[in-house]
């Protein structure tokens, strides 16, 4: 039988988004902020806060910052019965003792609010390890499940943080530019999505266009030298990731050419 009570701890975006997705899905939600947990550190276990009974949840589901999962997991008083689990896409299992039964549960979406990040919650993918517990939490909102090994946990957590932090990042700068011109960003947002489908349908590699996928390297020079020095590092990096995608990195001629446009004033 499905387990449908949960405690949550850490009211944040990613603890808010859960409790209103679980809501939705017909669980039981005792929602505390992470401040409420920090409080009751001084005070006895008797206020309910840090301790939990098999009658009062089948699942305790920590959403706090990733270095503090470990310290809140370890002030827990939980029954062997009941499985503590987090939401942090980098940390593996063992920051959850002593908890007897233990699991991960990392959405692959981003949360930006409690109200929207509940929305994507629902047929997100999720990497899960640990307890079956985890998967049947994803089935519940409707989700994919993948298994991710603690081991590979701070690669598979980078690769998401490149995948969404960074590609916000990336889009800022674009913002930057756009705005200097006149030009909406909403424009640059419709070509991003149609590499996002491409990239889909095709694969990185034969997704990718422009002057690096046909080795023009003086166009590449051109747009460093309009470039704001600021900005420059970060496209030339991408430039140089792009061109070992299809082979077209420059000459050594062409490389010394393009490091003097890179640090020009």
């Amino acid at each position: 039988m499905t387990a449908k009570r949960v405690r949550i701890i850490g009211a944040g975006k990613a603890g808010g988004s859960f409790a209103l997705a679980l809501q939705q899905a017909q669980w039981t939600v005792d929602l505390v902020s992470h401040e409420q947990f920090a409080q009751s550190e001084n005070a006895s276990t008797a206020t309910g806060v840090r301790l939990v009974t098999a009658e009062q949840a089948d699942l305790v589901l920590i959403c706090v910052p990733d270095p503090v999962v470990a310290h809140v997991a370890s002030l827990m008083v939980v029954d062997e019965s009941v499985v503590v689990a987090h939401c942090a896409g980098s940390l593996g299992l063992e920051v959850l003792a002593p908890a007897v039964r233990t699991a991960s549960i990392h959405p692959l979406i981003a949360l930006a609010t409690p109200q929207t990040g509940a929305q994507a919650l629902q047929g997100a993918w999720f990497a899960v390890s640990g307890d079956p517990l985890a998967s049947s939490v994803v089935a519940a909102l409707g989700g994919r499940a993948m298994q991710v090994a603690d081991a590979d946990r701070v690669r598979y957590h980078a690769a998401a943080v490149l995948a969404s932090n960074h590609l916000v990042a990336l889009l800022a700068q674009v913002d930057a530019i756009a705005t200097d011109l006149g030009v909406p960003l909403e424009a640059f947002l419709d070509l991003s999505r149609a590499t996002l489908d491409n990239v889909s349908k095709l694969g990185p590699r034969a997704a990718l266009t422009g002057p690096v996928s046909r080795g023009d390297w003086s166009t590449v020079m051109r747009h460093l030298q309009e470039l704001a020095p600021p900005e420059r590092h970060a496209y030339f990096s991408l430039a140089l990731r792009a061109a070992a995608l299809v082979d077209e990195l420059p000459s050594e001629a062409e490389m010394h050419q393009l490091e003097q446009a890179l640090e020009a004033k």
